[in-house]
């Protein structure tokens, strides 16, 4: 595996677990109720929550149902290692 394909993974797997942490804070216990709330794919989302890819403006649309701006949403969990 390439490095760069660690860090696509490594990057996706932090987006699910952001993703699912602030599903889980908003008082939502299943991903399929928040996702159908917010006019999202239930299947897609639930797949977003495991990591599968996702594109950017899907990410948008779910940082919005979340209430928060992009800065709010980045701003724990995607912190950079140090080398």
């Amino acid at each position: 595996m390439e490095e760069s394909d660690f860090s696509k993974e490594e990057t996706l797997q932090k987006l699910a677990k952001r993703i699912r942490e602030l599903r889980i804070a908003k008082g939502y216990s299943s991903y399929e109720y928040f996702a159908y709330e917010h006019n999202i794919s239930r299947a897609q989302y639930g797949r977003y929550e495991k990591g599968e890819d996702l594109r950017f403006s899907t990410l948008a649309k779910i940082i919005n149902a979340f209430g928060m701006t992009m800065k709010e949403f980045f701003e724990d969990g995607f912190e950079e290692k140090d080398n």
